[in-house]
């Protein structure tokens, strides 16, 4: 129900508005009375009225006057103006204030309602795509942390060159232009959630500006810092020690985890942050050592023998290069989120099956290409959409011919079927034999 407030000194024209309302349109509005422009501006501000007819000429605050105030604590109020004079002498300033709609007194009983309804369904439009924006960014919330997870991996993998890459990053609002790879090592194995420790990082991730994290892969989080266009590298430096020492203690006092952070130097390019990661890795194992932040740029040549950027190298000065953890994480991850998409389909077909149900529907309800949809559907269950809703209907079919109550007409109908021609043909074709046939078979 919206809210619709009448504004007139006049009693009887609020009166016969409302009248003229209630009767043509019955429970779609909450009318509420305002006598003059101050008791108005008072009662929208505590029922925030959808509608606002406004008469012009009233005692104290002008018509225009309020609506000017109204207007600027309720952007998207709908103003109607309502005068008994020549509406072109308001129409510059009632234009100004955003006044889409004006009617004339005394009111013709089938303007106003047109008017109405028109002002409904821009309403109706409004809810309905404000819906739609909070569904999007629902979704959008939903698939941000997956998004930086792909992008991430596929830096620390340095199979982040391809154009679809480029294409994520830029979704993403991370270039992939100048920055520096760092990890977040934990020494031991955590017996809290792993969400929970992984949604401290991301939160503070997010007070650093440009970045991206992995998800935790073998006691191990990855981190991609953007050094801001025009900051000096020391500087970009000082903030990412100050912002590696932040995590340390959170991770801390949040969990009593201890954790080593290992820093990268500044390299440019996806192949430069892949290599940045390898120095962290690196780094973050001589961190471990000291229970501290270690800068791959501060270590000295004879402390460690790292000749070559590449997990070997990494594996050598004794650390376990989790990128192939990250791969095996990756396909069962992928595995899971498979499943359970197909689980959802599953389901949503088994509820809709009887039904006129097409591919495109089932994609859009588990959120995913129709072609691609096709494909897992194909590879995890072994046989098409189509052969397996045909499966599902004439199981349907055949239960229903079992029970030896209803017409083949109505079993088609209940099947899923609305030519009762072509359901005997298909039946024939998954049975090898007519329905008719098949209910002779088993009564």
């Amino acid at each position: 129900m919206y809210r619709l407030m009448i504004a007139d000194d006049e009693a009887l024209e609020r009166e016969g508005l409302e009248w003229i309302i209630r009767r043509a349109m019955p429970d779609t509005f909450l009318i509420i009375h305002a006598e003059n422009g101050r008791t108005a501006i008072g009662l929208a501000e505590e029922h925030r009225p959808h509608i606002i007819f406004m008469d012009v000429n009233m005692p104290g605050i002008q018509g225009l006057e309020a609506l000017k105030e109204i207007k600027a604590r309720m952007p998207d109020a709908k103003l109607v103006l309502v005068t008994a004079y020549d509406y072109f002498a308001y129409a510059k300033e009632a234009i100004s204030l955003g006044v889409e709609e004006y009617i004339i007194k005394p009111a013709k009983r089938k303007e106003l309602v047109s008017l109405l309804h028109r002002l409904v369904d821009d309403l109706d439009q409004e809810k309905a795509k404000r819906e739609e924006e909070l569904e999007m960014r629902d979704r959008m919330s939903q698939l941000m942390p997956l998004a930086e997870n792909e992008l991430a991996l596929l830096l620390m993998m340095n199979k982040a060159a391809d154009d679809e890459s480029w294409k994520l990053s830029e979704w993403l609002g991370f270039p992939l232009d100048r920055g520096l790879g760092l990890v977040v090592a934990f020494h031991d194995e955590m017996n809290i959630g792993r969400q929970k420790v992984y949604n401290v990082i991301h939160s503070l991730l997010r007070t650093f500006g440009s970045s991206i994290s992995s998800s935790i892969i073998d006691r191990h989080v990855a981190v991609f810092l953007r050094m801001p266009p025009g900051m000096p590298e020391t500087e970009f430096n000082d903030e990412v020690h100050q912002y590696g020492e932040k995590l340390r203690s959170h991770v801390e006092q949040h969990f009593g985890l201890s954790a080593a952070i290992g820093i990268g130097t500044v390299r440019e390019g996806a192949e430069g942050l892949h290599e940045s990661y390898f120095e962290a890795v690196f780094a973050s194992t001589l961190g471990a050592r000291n229970g501290e932040i270690c800068h791959f740029g501060d270590l000295k040549k004879e402390d460690f023998a790292f000749t070559d950027r590449n997990p070997a190298a990494v594996s050598q000065a004794g650390q376990r290069s989790y990128v192939v953890a990250a791969l095996e994480r990756i396909r069962e991850e992928r595995e899971q989120q498979t499943m359970s998409v197909l689980d959802k389909a599953k389901r949503y077909i088994g509820l809709k099956f009887t039904e006129e149900l097409s591919l495109e529907e089932v994609a859009d309800h588990v959120h995913l290409n129709p072609f691609y949809f096709s494909k897992i559907f194909k590879q995890l269950t072994g046989e098409t959409f189509i052969d397996y809703l045909t499966s599902l209907r004439i199981g349907k079919a055949k239960e229903l011919i079992a029970e030896g109550d209803l017409s083949l007409k109505e079993v088609s109908y209940l099947a899923g079927y609305k030519d009762p021609n072509y359901f005997s043909r298909v039946f024939k074709k998954v049975t090898g034999v007519t329905p008719s046939e098949y209910r002779e078979q088993v009564n």
